[in-house]
């Protein structure tokens, strides 16, 4: 084989890759991670429903919250409620017509006349924080209810710490 075919096969070869180099795409191979998906929004409070009338009881039990929970034979507000107590206060304020009653509760533990001891400090409890925060002490009654009234009825700690609160209702003025 001469020079002069060996260089022609040569350009022969090399023209042959570089067309076929044009006419075929290579695909980019993409080593990088997919894009995360988008992070869900965190949930916004609800907003206040069009069909509850402000300054009715259902108002004041929804966008206001009407129950705060005790520790195991104990009545004092803890720090974690005294923000529903704070909301409360400010409704109060801003219906000032309204008188509620506050229901003080315990778990089924312990004898009746206990229970009902115990349900009535927590009953004072709440009013005397209301109170502390403006609120008219003629505007709240209190009444113990003791372990007479259980939200829930099994016999396990989840269940007595639901039994063991303050419930603040509307017992007059609101648009019921």
């Amino acid at each position: 084989m001469t020079s002069f075919s060996r260089s022609l096969k040569f350009a022969c070869l090399s023209a042959a890759l570089i067309l076929g180099a044009c006419t075929h795409k290579q695909e980019a191979v993409n080593t990088a991670p997919p894009p995360a998906p988008p992070a869900p929004m965190a949930s916004a409070p609800a907003p206040i429903t069009s069909s509850i009338l402000p300054g009715s009881a259902e108002d004041f039990r929804v966008n206001v919250g009407d129950t705060v929970h005790f520790g195991y034979n104990e009545y004092n507000v803890e720090d974690t409620d005294k923000g529903i107590l704070g909301r409360q206060a400010a409704w109060l304020a801003k219906y000032p017509a309204v008188r509620v009653s506050v229901e003080g509760h315990a778990d089924e533990r312990g004898t009746r006349e206990y229970n009902l001891a115990l349900g009535a400090r927590r009953a004072n409890a709440v009013k005397e924080y209301l109170v502390s925060q403006g609120v008219s002490t003629g505007r709240v009654e209190t009444v113990s209810y003791g372990k007479e009234r259980p939200v829930c009825t099994e016999s396990n700690e989840g269940c007595w710490a639901q039994n063991r609160r303050g419930v603040t209702v509307i017992s007059g003025g609101a648009n019921s």
